[in-house]
């Protein structure tokens, strides 16, 4: 295992979209072009399986280092009331463009900090969505709590407003580790928060782990798995640390890349995890996922139906996912729009009454189809392209950037389709690049991804 790491650890995408964000095609995109495929979707999705939001809550009180997010830090909390009435007029423009009540399935709450926010803004950003809007019958809401700022109060009003799922990010618990990231967070309130949220009646609380943090360990890594089993959250996220530093420049320049974990001693951490995650009971969802036999997560899996999308694996599906607040990227299927990542260009474009996309991407039927055989694979770790709607254009030149994989034995692929074997599952993120065609038509002049493995 050691050697294929060492082979197959190159710069590779997460594949959260196809195309990946890079390769975005600005040229042909338009924001008309986009709100065209946002109402094909909606007219196609909303009365049967409903729509996504994602709601970015930007500000956070300080910066951890280890974060790769867009982020406005500040003390100021009166920034918050400003802030939650743009989302609701980005909203407003949204809903104006379509002749039936929105049916949202999904919410997801993301940062930054959404527990930034005062349980009374919180309500009044919820209250607002559904004032235009109503709840599916099997919707599901969740939200990203920090530990350290997370109260009793702003878990029992989401909970009373619909929320069920909450992921705590814990990172690590070793001092030296967090002091490296800026992320001072004891136990205590991890537990307090994780205790607090299960006492409410929240059905899924997660905890997010990272393995490959400056001066983490083996030892560091097993202290803070097992300081997690004392609380046994139903899902466990165990990402990857994304160093990408010429992308977020200062923030992620905290630390010497020199304090790092490299190649087969980062790789070891990840085994370690997996193996520990295991022996408590966790099944390994995906990739980077945990969850408990009884967590909605795994029940997908076992379906079938897991889904992946720029939130990350979700076990529910929609073909249309909007994004609100600065930064968001949004999801027709058929096409993506990000907005602009300024608080106040955000803010003056949405009080100008302007969706305030400012980049995106119109899917052709060659991506659609690359894009359903990457879904399948991070997802389920097989595909086929028996059906004519998923047959690929010069498949033999993709199939042919597989053979060195499988002759590592890290895929089988047979007549129609082909299948991931578990013990190559790190290694899929490698297998999704053979069927990039755009990463191929042009291999980046500088660095754009983090390591695959």
């Amino acid at each position: 295992m050691t050697s294929l790491i060492q082979k197959y650890n190159i710069p590779g995408p997460r594949y959260t979209s196809y195309p990946t964000v890079p390769y975005w095609d600005d040229t042909t995109f338009s924001k008309e072009k986009w709100l065209a495929t946002f109402k094909q979707s909606f007219k196609e999705s909303n009365q049967t399986e409903g729509i996504s939001l994602y709601i970015h809550l930007p500000y956070c009180e300080s910066l951890c280092t280890f974060c790769a997010c867009h982020k406005h830090i500040t003390k100021r909390h009166e920034v918050e009331q400003p802030y939650i009435d743009t989302v609701l007029k980005e909203w407003k423009l949204y809903v104006d463009l379509v002749d039936e009540i929105p049916v949202i399935k999904e919410i997801h709450l993301g940062g930054g900090t959404p527990t930034f926010f005062s349980k009374e803004e919180l309500q009044r950003l919820i209250d607002g969505l559904f004032a235009q809007a109503k709840k599916h019958p099997e919707h599901e809401f969740s939200f990203e709590g920090h530990p350290n700022n997370t109260t009793y109060e702003q878990l029992q009003t989401l909970y009373d407003l619909g929320f069920t799922r909450v992921s705590f990010g814990v990172q690590d618990y070793n001092p030296k580790v967090q002091e490296a990231i800026h992320r001072i967070q004891p136990f205590e309130h991890v537990e307090q928060v994780t205790r607090w949220a299960r006492d409410i009646g929240y059905t899924s609380i997660s905890h997010d782990l990272v393995f490959g943090l400056p001066f983490q360990t083996k030892e560091n890594v097993m202290y803070t798995i097992n300081k997690t089993k004392e609380l046994q959250p139903d899902r466990i996220s165990f990402y990857s640390y994304a160093h990408v530093p010429w992308v977020k420049g200062v923030g992620q320049r905290g630390f010497n890349e020199d304090d790092l974990p490299k190649n087969e001693e980062k790789r070891e951490l990840y085994e370690i995890g997996k193996q520990l995650f295991a022996a408590m009971g966790y099944i390994e969802i995906g990739m980077d996922h945990f969850a408990l036999p009884t967590d909605s997560l795994y029940q997908a899996t076992e379906a079938k139906t897991l889904h992946r999308n720029f939130m990350g694996y979700t076990a529910n599906k929609t073909q249309l996912m909007i994004g609100l607040g600065m930064s968001a990227i949004s999801d027709s299927w058929y096409g993506f729009a990000q907005n602009v990542k300024t608080v106040k260009e955000y803010e003056q474009l949405v009080n100008d009454g302007q969706i305030p996309v400012f980049r995106g991407h119109i899917l052709s039927e060659e991506d659609l189809i690359i894009r359903q055989h990457i879904l399948n694979i991070m997802c389920h770790f097989e595909t086929s392209w028996q059906a004519p709607n998923l047959h690929i254009s010069h498949l033999e030149t993709h199939l042919e950037k597989l053979q060195e994989m499988v002759a590592d034995d890290l895929l089988s692929i047979h007549a129609n389709g082909l299948t991931v074997p578990e013990k190559a599952r790190p290694f899929v993120r490698n297998i999704c690049m053979a069927f990039d065609k755009k990463l191929h038509e042009k291999q980046p002049e500088t660095k754009l991804f983090s390591m695959t493995i």
